[in-house]
């Protein structure tokens, strides 16, 4: 049980030792820098991924999720010249629609979580295709029918993205998270409804209530992820946030073998990105050919998950 909690934060102490005798810059100020802040998206929408899974759900739609509120931010500031405070209070809103969506497929329709979500990420990705008329959005590119944009993306937009700022913002939604999460009311209350959701129906719990703040937070933390991509890359391109997706699924997963009962956490959704984050950048400096970098991240969830289910079935 010891190596089931600590086992997580061993491997990702052991791969640092590794990485740093075969790679010697890879402790150097700058590229610790720049892997603890290029995990910052896939963590804050693998935190969104783990409010679903609390409360026994699972949210595939974040990935597009995190293209909508980035398509959204980018075109009205390009084309529309809005102020960047409300492009991002309307990419957030255009987000938590999102999450209204699902909430009709599973709440009202029956739908089961994993198959309704997939279904609205087909749509959303759609929408955001769609909306952005086929294309990629920045400065100075023309519409699809020949309007010209003067739009700017203002620097102190842009600085949201920059180093410090994504890990500060990464570390906030840590915390908070964790809070909410643990030692909350609400928190406790969505771990029940996770064990038990019959239990907890029949104990007067308001279930749905708990399943719609779950589903909120994930569409909201995703938005977020959005806002940063937008900031980075100061663009919107097609499908940009399709690859979040299944890092933030495995770092979620792989978080859940660090509590006793394999349940999601937040802490061990945060040591998760971190493994991948390290993978990522130990490979790509020993110079692993980038399109084996999924092999790498796809072996480590399924030793993940042989763990966690491997405990259960045992009967540990």
């Amino acid at each position: 049980m010891r190596f089931k909690q600590y086992g997580l934060l061993g491997v990702i102490v052991l791969l640092i030792v590794i990485f740093s005798l075969s790679a010697p810059n890879f402790l150097s100020t700058n590229n610790f820098l720049s892997m603890i802040s290029g995990m910052a998206i896939v963590t804050i929408v693998a935190i969104g991924i783990t409010y679903s899974l609390t409360v026994d759900g699972f949210d595939l739609s974040v990935g597009s999720t995190v293209t909508l509120s980035n398509t959204v931010i980018i075109s009205l500031l390009v084309w529309y010249q809005l102020s960047f405070g409300l492009s991002i209070v309307i990419g957030i809103l255009a987000a938590i629609g999102v999450a209204v969506l699902n909430l009709i497929l599973i709440l009202y329709f029956k739908v089961p979580d994993l198959y309704a979500t997939l279904a609205t990420m087909f749509i959303v990705e759609g929408i955001s295709l769609t909306y952005s008329e086929g294309g990629s959005i920045s400065e100075g590119m023309s519409r699809a029918d020949g309007t010209q944009t003067i739009g700017k993306i203002p620097d102190l937009f842009k600085a949201i993205g920059d180093p410090l700022s994504s890990v500060l913002l990464m570390l906030f939604v840590v915390i908070v998270s964790y809070v909410i999460l643990n030692h909350t009311n609400p928190g406790r209350v969505m771990y029940m409804i996770g064990s038990n959701k019959k239990a907890a129906k029949y104990s007067g719990i308001k279930v749905n209530r708990y399943i719609a703040f779950s589903y909120i937070m994930s569409s909201v933390l995703a938005a977020i992820g959005g806002v940063l991509l937008a900031s980075q890359v100061a663009s919107a391109q097609v499908n940009s946030g399709a690859g979040y997706l299944m890092t933030a699924v495995a770092a979620s997963f792989i978080g859940a073998t660090t509590s006793k009962a394999g349940k999601p956490n937040v802490m061990g959704t945060f040591l998760g990105a971190l493994l991948i984050a390290i993978l990522e950048n130990g490979l790509v400096m020993l110079s692993v050919p980038y399109y084996g970098l999924n092999i790498v991240k796809g072996s480590v969830l399924a030793i993940a998950l042989i763990l966690n289910y491997a405990h259960f079935k045992r009967g540990l």
